[in-house]
């Protein structure tokens, strides 16, 4: 094989190894405003580029972009905030004018399998409220909640050890005619008592 057509397949596939993937993408109310939620798998540490836009009235209309302007009638009412793994846009004042189909799309900068699109379509009547505790698990690192949980975890495992474990036999000699008819025989424990 020629060592230029080697080197450019390898490259090929090493490009296709770092690309973003969205894994999902999800909508909800906070308070008036709508979130939209891109989940995405992290590949590559090349810089990333996204746009969140809307298709309404068959026509689609950038919210917010580093890649292009975005509209100014969504200018003002957008925000974008970027976490590990997470971007989430926040649109201030939602109303049922600004229900449609929402467009997340990424691309990391050198990469050249295209740019990765998930959408979703939003109707206010049907959105449900985000939940706190997204937010809580989603900002917090899984550490420090391992070890929030770690006393629960210690007190579960203990009661679950104290009912599990065998108890200890009464030690008696059968040359002891009375030991045996003051002490009731043991029996041995299968399985898990019930309380």
């Amino acid at each position: 094989m020629n060592p230029t057509l080697s080197i450019a397949v390898l490259l090929a596939v090493l490009q296709a190894a770092q690309c973003q993937t969205i894994r999902d993408l999800s909508a909800c109310l906070l308070g008036q405003s709508l979130r939209v939620d891109c989940h995405f798998e992290n590949k590559t540490s090349n810089p990333l580029t996204y746009e969140f836009s809307i298709i309404r009235d068959t026509r689609k209309r950038v919210i917010n972009s580093n890649m292009n302007i975005p509209e100014s009638t969504y200018r003002a009412r957008s925000n974008i905030t970027l976490h590990r793994n997470l971007i989430h846009l926040y649109l201030s004042s939602f109303t049922t004018s600004d229900e449609g189909l929402y467009i997340c799309e990424l691309k990391a900068t050198n990469d050249y399998t295209g740019h990765q699109v998930k959408n979703i379509t939003v109707i206010k009547d049907k959105l449900e409220k985000c939940a706190g505790i997204s937010l809580l698990i989603q900002n917090t690192s899984w550490l420090l909640l391992l070890l929030l949980s770690l006393p629960l975890l210690q007190a579960v495992d203990f009661r679950l050890t104290q009912r599990l474990s065998p108890r200890p036999i009464p030690a008696w000699s059968p040359a002891e005619p009375s030991a045996q008819t003051s002490r009731p025989v043991p029996q041995t424990v299968l399985g898990p008592r019930m309380v």
